[in-house]
C-alpha cells in the first residue's frame, strides 16, 4: 500500500456501538490503509441523523447504492449472518467483527457465498493482533508442547445475542489453532446453573502429536474478564501471562489487511493458510451443542 491510491472503495458502516464508533474513526483518521476507503455513511436501527459529520443512511440504500462497495458489518452477533448475506448478495465486499455467526454451519454457507460472488468476506480477529498474541507466537515457535490449557473467565452473557460459548469465545480457539496448528476434539462438556447465570464450558483437544490443549470458559456474575494459560514443553513451562504493553490501533491493523486483500496483495499461501485455520473441520464439532452431553 505504499503506491498512491488509484480508487477509494465506498464504506458504510452497519451498527454503531463501541466496534462501530472505532471503525468511523479509523476510516476518518489520516492512515495508508483508510486512503484506499471512502466513508460513505452508516446504518443503524435507531434514528441518528449524522455522527461526527458522517451521515446515517438506510440499509435499503446502503444495499441499492453503486457508490457503496464495501460494508463494515458491526452490530450485535445475533444480526451478523442477515447483514452479510443480504450485502454479498448486493455484490459487495464485507468486513465483519467477530464472531462472524452463531454457527460453524452458517459460517460455511457465508464463506461459500463469498466465494460464488468473487467478493472479499474477511472476519476480525484483533486478538491475532495483540501483544499478548505476538509474545505467544515468539515463545511458543520450535518447542515441543507436552500439555497445555487456556482459561477465560468473564461475566454472563446473553446466548442469544452473542452465541453458544464456544462462538462467543472463538477468539481463544484461534488463538489455539493459531499457535499449535490444527486441534482434534477429544471431549467437550458443558455446566450450566441459569439461576445463577454461571457457565462453564470445557474443552479437551489435542495437537497433530496427541498432546493435550484444554481449552475452559467460565462466566458468572463477578467474574473478572481474565485469561490464565499453562503451557508446558520439553524444554520448559509458560505460566500466565506477563505484562506485554498496550494495544495499539489493533482494529487499524485489522483494517490493513482487510484493503490488502480488496487490492489483492495478500499471496493465496497466506489465503489459504486463513481458510484451513477457520474451517478447522476436526474441531468444528466444538461450536455444536451436540458436542457437550447433559
Amino acid at each position: 500500500m505504499d503506491a498512491e491510491p488509484q480508487r477509494r472503495f465506498g464504506v458504510v458502516v452497519v451498527g454503531v456501538g463501541r466496534a462501530g464508533s472505532v471503525r468511523i474513526r479509523d476510516l476518518r483518521s489520516p492512515n495508508a490503509s483508510s486512503e484506499f476507503l471512502n466513508l460513505i455513511g452508516f446504518v443503524s436501527r435507531r434514528e441518528l441523523g449524522s455522527i461526527e459529520e458522517v451521515k446515517q443512511i438506510s440499509l435499503e440504500d446502503a444495499l441499492s447504492s453503486q457508490e457503496v462497495e464495501v460494508a463494515f458489518i458491526c452490530s450485535e452477533s445475533s444480526s451478523h449472518e442477515d447483514y452479510i448475506r443480504q450485502f454479498l448478495n448486493a455484490g459487495k465486499h464485507v468486513l465483519v467483527e467477530y464472531p462472524m455467526t452463531l454457527s460453524w454451519a452458517a459460517a460455511k454457507d457465508l464463506w461459500e457465498l463469498a466465494e460464488q460472488k468473487g467478493k472479499v468476506l474477511h472476519e476480525e480477529h484483533v486478538e491475532l493482533l495483540m501483544e499478548e498474541f505476538a509474545f505467544l507466537k515468539k515463545e511458543v515457535v520450535g518447542k515441543d508442547l507436552l500439555k497445555g490449557s487456556l482459561l477465560f473467565t468473564a461475566g454472563p452473557l446473553e446466548e442469544g445475542r452473542f452465541g453458544f460459548p464456544a462462538f462467543s469465545g472463538i477468539s481463544r480457539l484461534t488463538w489455539l489453532v493459531s499457535l499449535f496448528g490444527e486441534l482434534s476434539l477429544v471431549s467437550a462438556t458443558l455446566e450450566e446453573r441459569k439461576e445463577d447465570q454461571y457457565m462453564k464450558m470445557t474443552v479437551c483437544l489435542e495437537t497433530e502429536n496427541k498432546s493435550p490443549l484444554t481449552w475452559i470458559e467460565e462466566k458468572a456474575p463477578g467474574l473478572k474478564r481474565n485469561r490464565h494459560l499453562s503451557f508446558h514443553f520439553k524444554s520448559g513451562s509458560l505460566e500466565n501471562m506477563p505484562n506485554v504493553g498496550i494495544n495499539k490501533n489493533i482494529f487499524l491493523k485489522d483494517q490493513k489487511i482487510f484493503v490488502q486483500k480488496l487490492l489483492g496483495q495478500v499471496s493465496e499461501k497466506e489465503l489459504a493458510a486463513e481458510k484451513k485455520r477457520r474451517s478447522c473441520p476436526s474441531i468444528s464439532p466444538v461450536c455444536c451443542h451436540e458436542a457437550y452431553p447433559c
